[in-house]
């Protein structure tokens, strides 16, 4: 597993000892959970280091979550993106949710096993959270026409220009970002990693009306 180390240190070389453990560590415990329950595309697990922890840090390539912000992330499956990130932010707190109860049995126990302090988890759906956040992350969940309703009232409103959802997606967006009416700015994760995998993948962030 130490390919992940080597990956990301060369895209994240402010990456602590700690940190590039940590995913390492991660990157084994999902091999070890994925053989019980399949939260991850079985063909898919040799990819785990580029296709799930690497494009997770995506979003940490187009904004710096602040200390003491807090993170929802919703539809997190098996814990993407919001635990590569809690790794990568451990000053904020991450809140992860999901409906599939034995997924999120999956991300507390690797939680658990990466001592990560700021991240807790819930069998739930985002439109029954009353909590506020700062910002809302999640990886190609539904369209966003969908999506948006569930956590536009989730939101601080806190006034700061970086506030709002932070959504993975894949392939062209432009009839899907029609149809959601939302203002958004997309981000080409191609600026930012060589891989071939990332050539159609964005970051679509929907900022907040003021």
């Amino acid at each position: 597993m130490t390919a992940i180390r080597t990956l990301l240190s060369g895209y994240f070389p402010e990456l602590t000892e700690d940190q590039l453990q940590k995913y390492d560590r991660m990157g084994e415990l999902y091999q070890d959970w994925n053989q019980k329950i399949n939260v991850i595309s079985r063909k898919d697990m040799d990819q785990i280091g580029v296709h799930h922890i690497l494009h997770s840090l995506g979003i940490a390539k187009v904004v710096q979550f602040p200390e003491h912000t807090s993170v929802m992330d919703v539809g997190t499956g098996g814990g993407l993106p919001g635990l590569p990130l809690a790794v990568m932010f451990p000053e904020v707190k991450f809140h992860l949710v999901d409906s599939i109860g034995k997924k999120i049995h999956v991300v507390q126990e690797i939680a658990r096993e990466l001592h990560l302090q700021n991240v807790t988890a819930s069998h739930t759906r985002a439109e029954q959270v009353r909590d506020k956040y700062d910002f809302i992350v999640s990886r190609a969940v539904t369209r966003l026409a969908n999506f948006w309703p569930w956590v536009m009232n989730s939101f601080k409103k806190t006034g700061s220009p970086i506030e709002g959802l932070y959504y993975l997606k894949g392939g062209d967006l432009e009839e899907e970002i029609a149809e959601s009416g939302l203002i958004t700015k997309q981000f080409n994760l191609s600026d930012y990693f060589t891989e071939e995998f990332f050539d159609t993948k964005k970051v679509v962030y929907v900022p907040l009306k003021k």
